[in-house]
């Protein structure tokens, strides 16, 4: 077993063997940013201030090797070859911030059905304790035994006395694990759920109008923060914008009127790119959002669909005087170019 250390602060954590850098920091509640867990996408890079590790395979656009060189890796990749690895990484108190995630948990398919043309809803139920999360959050859902590989689906709901899950899986016909769900699943079914993961969570102490920007099954972690956020009272403007190619490829509509109709402080506008609607908006967020925010400088901004699309929103937003510091992101990066199964990470 090795020991990982975080500085500035000097916290350790047990790494036990076989575990990622990553793994074991979340184990213990450390909400070191991630995204992929597959070494494509570089959001867990620290630098490795001593101690050797394995870096397993990732790419060059993840961690070029320059950085490399300078002794930069990605934790999500990488585990420790000898018996303390100091990272740098976290604040001088490095309070712990996450749930230690759980492994194979048992849940039983409760409810199935299609909501949108290509996106399936399905809600778990544990058999045993609840899993505990943070809206925004993710599971990996998978069969090993089966051949089916895991995949990350976010969260769609806030966390509920009887622990029930809900993701929203979309169909991608060369990924094995989204077709499985769709086709081979059914209710009454048992799976195995892993988690939680992920740092794209909101910060109950932030008091500031709240933009929400999503596409596609991104709208599934953004669901969770909204509604969390009601639940609990929020006072300041919470502003969804869903951004769909038609109308028949947006889902929650019922529930999103319900939210507008009970929260005053609650709204949400549709933009569509591929047809026109005489009750909805037209065109790209980066064309329609300054015209609906020019000025984003006291806004807390969540972002969340493919990577290509959260960094269209980005730049618009900072365009429009977003913070960084107040802009989260959580981009949906497809493993086909690190396993050979070429499914969405995440639904």
């Amino acid at each position: 077993m090795a020991r990982i250390v975080m500085q500035p602060s000097g916290k350790s954590v047990d790494c036990t063997s076989g575990d990622t850098v990553l793994m074991a920091l979340e184990k213990a509640g450390y909400a070191l940013p991630n995204n992929c867990r597959a070494g494509a996408c570089g959001e867990c890079k620290v630098k490795v201030l001593s101690g050797q590790f394995d870096q397993g395979m990732v790419l060059d656009m993840a961690l070029s090797q320059d950085e490399r060189r300078h002794g930069y890796g990605l934790m999500c990749m990488a585990k420790p070859i000898s018996d303390e690895l100091v990272i740098e990484w976290g604040t001088e108190d490095a309070r712990p911030k996450l749930f230690p995630p759980r492994e194979n948990v048992t849940c039983v398919v409760v409810d199935k059905r299609l909501i949108a043309a290509r996106v399936m809803e399905i809600r778990l139920r544990p058999v045993g304790q609840p899993i505990r999360y943070w809206p925004g959050q993710y599971l990996t859902i998978g069969d090993a035994q089966n051949g089916i590989p895991a995949r990350a689906y976010s969260i769609a709901n806030a966390p509920r006395p009887d622990g029930e899950i809900v993701l929203q899986v979309a169909r991608a016909d060369d990924g094995r694990t989204s077709v499985w769900l769709h086709d081979t699943v059914q209710i009454g079914g048992v799976v195995k759920v892993s988690g939680a993961y992920g740092t794209f969570i909101g910060d109950p102490s932030v008091d500031t109008p709240v933009l929400c920007l999503a596409a596609g099954t991104g709208l599934a972690p953004i669901l969770a923060l909204a509604e969390a956020a009601l639940r609990r009272g929020y006072r300041k403007p919470v502003t969804l914008v869903i951004s769909a190619r038609t109308l028949d490829d947006v889902y929650g509509l019922g529930m999103l009127v319900w939210w507008r109709t009970k929260h005053r402080n609650f709204d949400f506008k549709i933009t569509l790119t591929r047809e026109q609607h005489p009750d909805h908006l037209n065109g790209r967020l980066d064309r329609v959002l300054p015209l609906l925010f020019p000025d984003l400088s006291k806004h807390s901004v969540f972002v969340a669909g493919s990577p290509a699309f959260v960094e269209t929103c980005v730049a618009t937003a900072q365009s429009l005087k977003a913070q960084a510091a107040m802009t989260h992101t959580e981009g949906f990066f497809c493993q086909d170019v690190v396993q050979d199964d070429a499914s969405s990470t995440f639904g």
